[in-house]
C-alpha cells in the first residue's frame, strides 16, 4: 500500500513539473528549471520526509544540478525555481536544506526557500 502510495506521489509530482513549470522553462545558456527539478525528481520521497537520507540517485541528479549552475544568471534562475517548486510541492524547508551535507555536495545555490535569490 505503502509502494503505491509513493508511486503515485512521484507520479504527480512529475506532472506538476511539467504542468506548472513549463512556462518557466527557459535556457538561459544553461540547465533550464524544468530540467533541474527532473533531474531531482527522485529527491521527491526523501523531500517529503519519506525516509532517513536521500537516495544515491537523488544525490546524483542534485551534483548533475550543481555542476550545470556556472553562472550568476543560471545560479538566481535555479534559486527561484526552488524557492517556488519547494512552496508548490510542500517540501519539508528542513530535508532542502541537509540535502549537501548528506549528499556530500557542495552546492552554489541556497537550498532554503526563504533566501533572497537577488543576493
Amino acid at each position: 500500500m505503502e509502494k503505491k502510495i509513493m508511486s503515485c506521489l512521484v507520479l504527480a509530482f512529475g506532472l506538476m513539473i511539467i504542468l506548472v513549470l513549463n512556462a518557466r522553462a527557459s535556457a538561459a545558456d544553461g540547465i533550464t528549471c524544468e530540467e533541474a527539478l527532473t533531474q531531482l525528481v527522485t529527491c521527491q520521497p526523501y523531500f517529503l520526509g519519506f525516509g532517513p537520507k536521500p537516495s544515491p540517485t537523488c544525490c546524483k541528479g542534485a551534483e548533475n544540478v550543481s555542476q550545470q549552475a556556472n553562472t550568476t544568471t543560471i545560479r538566481r534562475s535555479l534559486c527561484e525555481c526552488f524557492e517556488n517548486a519547494a512552496k508548490s510541492f510542500q517540501i519539508i524547508p528542513e530535508r532542502l536544506k541537509q540535502l549537501p551535507q548528506l549528499c556530500k555536495i557542495q552546492v552554489p545555490v541556497p537550498l532554503d526557500p526563504t533566501v533572497d535569490c537577488n543576493t
